[in-house]
């Protein structure tokens, strides 16, 4: 597979680890998905016109265009996930004198708030797969309040959510 969505010669892209290449590759074969199925309308668009006899017209031009900038408007979507998920991953990496950054036992404060709901939200996730225990355990978890500030009672709702 040729990974073109992002430039690993980049040094930043330079040392990924496992995980990382696995998110970058499914990046690249969600943007491979989103050429061919471009590519396929481009081509379905042509015979249609050519059954026609409209190949030459300035509808398959302008029809095109449309095609290839929502391409790009949706690899552009991928990429920027993708670069997302990346420095998140590389956020749980780092670490302090108590050791590599993990919540609760070593939350990290240099985070912003939405990077901290995104921690503590994994956490709970992969907790325990019973949606009540996570609600309740949230509940009962005094360090989330003071950690996510304002965004304590939206990851509460969340978390609710899935107990309806």
């Amino acid at each position: 597979m040729t990974i073109d969505i992002i430039d690993l010669t980049d040094p930043d892209y330079a040392d990924l680890d496992p995980v990382q290449l696995s998110m970058v590759r499914t990046a690249q074969t969600k943007k491979n998905n989103i050429v061919a199925k471009a590519d396929a309308a481009v081509k379905e668009l042509f015979y249609l016109l050519l059954g026609k006899d409209n190949v030459r017209s300035h509808v398959r031009t302008r029809e095109e265009t449309r095609i290839r900038e929502q391409e790009e408007a949706d690899i552009d979507a991928v990429r920027e996930d993708l670069l997302q998920q990346l420095a998140y991953q590389s956020l749980g990496s780092e670490g302090n004198e108590l050791g590599p950054y993990r919540y609760p036992e070593n939350p990290n404060y240099n985070l912003t708030y939405s990077q901290r709901f995104l921690v503590v939200r994994d956490y709970y996730m992969h907790v325990t797969t019973n949606p009540e225990a996570r609600l309740e355990a949230f509940g009962m978890d005094s360090l989330a309040r003071t950690y996510l500030g304002e965004f304590y009672q939206t990851l509460y709702e969340q978390l609710a959510s899935y107990v309806r």
